[in-house]
């Protein structure tokens, strides 16, 4: 997908005739079915003025290409300006330019990572040669034409408002490595970058490149599959056992198939969805098939990114290293919103029950359900409704069916049944299910204590020095509590964790929520240990052990032996948008906040009740 494709002549009578802004805006609007904001079309109106100045220092032919706002395959994410031709020696060259408004940044001890300045105040942001190499990167594992066709690619990056500084923090040693790779061309560098640009593309003859390039099939690269390989190898969490692999075998066949298909797995905490899923994506992606992992849940898409890039690391496959690679195979839902119908061969959707409605937050379409199945040829999706736990997620099994009939797709529903958390204890599932009063079950009566442990104890305290003293043991181990307390914000000052806001003062008890700055890696931040999870940095994940507190939001009446929710003490105030009058759905959904919670556990479970 791209916002503007044109010859070098092109592009630069746009420019000089004032066009360019409004032409890249009505192209926007149609792709994007939005409006686009004045702060983007001032962005574009002063950058690319920029970037005309050095395309004709450069005396870049006319029939160079240029391609502005060039989306990524299978992401959201865009890049600025590429510009095509060819060298000296008839090389064909794919030039990508990374363009930046900043004025100034600080350098940091992090790989990769700078701070700057925007109108929200200072953020932490990726280097500008990190991000050209990555979008360069990306764009080579994943278009068949530059696989093919022998088209060489670079990348630099352009900060034309930028003066330099002595010392200058962009050009700090640590930031030495991404610099080499894809050069950064500050305000005073423009001769410089003008250069850069004739050196790649100076003889011109760049338009059948581009079409190659804006047409090229969307297919994983062998190599990017091997590195994926490299992590399933031999690893344990992937390994498929009895009704997984029977389903893996089926879904191979199916989703190969060039029919509009949509298949539902249902399946309860801990049935192996989520090995089932990526397996399945391995499959795919073998074949050379152009499929993508969604996962509406942020901590659970990176925390898997980041033990899987750790097990590059381990193996040394450098291949998916970077973060933007990985982001290819593993991404969110709400991208699919203005994709074309039937973009991907397959689509595989984790935690399917947290897709979301027009309420939510970030999400400018009305049903992310639909938005999927329309986007994908053959669309995967893994849903447990007893896992949805806000107003806003519409991923129910049956919702699914419904929206998939309705876009003319056929549907096929399977069921995976075999416990593989909780130590294999489908009794303890059925009984919290039973005690929580989500459903009667025929088996509640019990498990084996020695396989699972479940103990209620007496103080919040004694919840976290069981779960200290597990993770001393050498365990996987974590605190998690409902939503019934305040999260305070990071302008507050609340950033790393830094406020104490899970308060039970009758035991003189405290400890602060997950850090923000760390939310969606919570759950194996080293931090973690002295801060207390939510359901939306745990749901998805498993641990060997949790301690979950329960908070006033959930309330039992020993007279009437029901539950009811407190809405008041329900601090998620997404949870509960308008559900002041609805106790029925609101008591539902914080029932399977805290059934979820109390499922994430391998090995054993320790609760206080407030």
């Amino acid at each position: 997908m791209v916002i503007y494709s044109g010859s070098c002549r092109e592009f630069q009578d746009d420019v000089d005739t004032l066009q360019i802004t409004e032409t890249i805006s009505r192209s926007y609007e149609q792709v994007f079915k939005r409006k686009v904001s004045p702060q983007e079309k001032r962005s574009w109106e002063n950058s690319l003025s920029y970037m005309e100045r050095a395309v004709r220092r450069s005396n870049a032919p006319d029939d160079c290409g240029i391609l502005i706002e060039f989306n990524l395959p299978n992401t959201s994410r865009r890049i600025d300006f590429i510009i095509t031709g060819e060298d000296a020696q008839q090389q064909k060259h794919l030039l990508i330019v990374e363009l930046k408004q900043w004025e100034r940044a600080e350098a940091t001890k992090m790989d990769g990572v700078v701070e700057t300045w925007f109108s929200h105040g200072k953020a932490s942001v990726s280097h500008p040669s990190y991000q050209a190499s990555g979008y360069r990167k990306f764009l080579c594992e994943f278009n068949e034409a530059i696989q093919t066709e022998g088209i060489r690619t670079k990348s630099c990056a352009y900060l034309h408002n930028y003066q330099e500084h002595d010392p200058e923090p962009l050009h700090d040693d640590v930031y030495r490595h991404y610099i080499e790779d894809s050069p950064i061309f500050l305000r005073e560098d423009h001769h410089l970058l003008s250069r850069f640009i004739t050196e790649h593309v100076g003889k011109g003859r760049g338009l059948d490149i581009l079409y190659a390039v804006e047409h090229g099939t969307i297919r994983p690269s062998r190599k990017l599959i091997d590195a994926v390989g490299s992590l399933f190898t031999g690893n344990a969490f992937f390994t498929l056992i009895d009704e997984q692999k029977v389903l893996f075998e089926l879904l191979k066949q199916r989703l190969c198939r060039s029919s509009k298909e949509v298949t539902v797995i249902s399946g309860g905490p801990g049935t192996g969805k989520s090995v089932l899923s990526f397996n399945v994506l391995y499959a795919l992606l073998k074949e050379r098939r152009n499929a993508v992992l969604a996962a509406p849940n942020a901590a659970f898409r990176e925390v898997m990114k980041s033990r899987l890039s750790q097990a590059g690391l381990k193996k040394k496959s450098r291949n998916l290293e970077d973060a933007f690679v990985l982001d290819a195979i593993i991404t969110g839902s709400a991208g699919f919103l203005n994709v074309p119908d039937d973009s991907y061969d397959v689509i595989i959707v984790d935690e399917a029950h947290r897709l979301k409605d027009g309420t939510a937050y970030a999400y400018s379409g009305t049903s992310q359900v639909h938005d999927v199945i329309r986007a994908g040829k053959q669309v995967l999706l893994f849903a447990d409704d007893n896992q949805m736990v806000r107003p806003e997620d519409i991923g129910s099994s049956q919702n699914i069916a419904d929206a998939a009939r309705s876009l003319g797709a056929k549907v096929h529903r399977h069921e995976l049944q075999v416990q593989f958390r909780c130590s294999g204890m489908e009794g303890y599932i059925n009984w919290l299910d039973h005690v929580l009063q989500i459903q009667d079950t025929g088996n509640f009566d019990g498990w084996d204590p020695s396989a699972f442990r479940f103990q209620v104890c007496g103080t919040p305290q004694e919840v976290h020095q069981q779960i200290l003293a597990r993770h001393g043991e050498g365990s996987y181990a974590r605190m998690l509590a409902g939503y019934a307390w305040k999260w305070t914000s990071e302008r507050e000052g609340n950033k790393h964790g830094e406020v104490c806001d899970v308060v039970i003062p009758e035991h003189g008890f405290d400890l602060p929520w997950n850090s923000r700055s760390a939310r969606s890696t919570w759950a194996i931040d080293d931090s973690g240990m002295q801060q207390v999870g939510c359901i939306h940095t745990s749901q998805g994940l498993e641990f060997d052990y949790v301690g979950v507190i329960i908070g006033r939001d959930l309330q039992f009446d020993p007279a009437s032996m029901k539950f009811h929710a407190s809405w008041e003490d329900c601090r998620d105030n997404n949870g509960k948008k308008g559900l002041r009058n609805n106790p029925e759905r609101l008591l539902k959904l914080i029932k399977n906040i805290y059934r979820t919670l109390m499922t994430r556990a391998m090995k054993g479970c320790y609760i206080y009740c407030c």
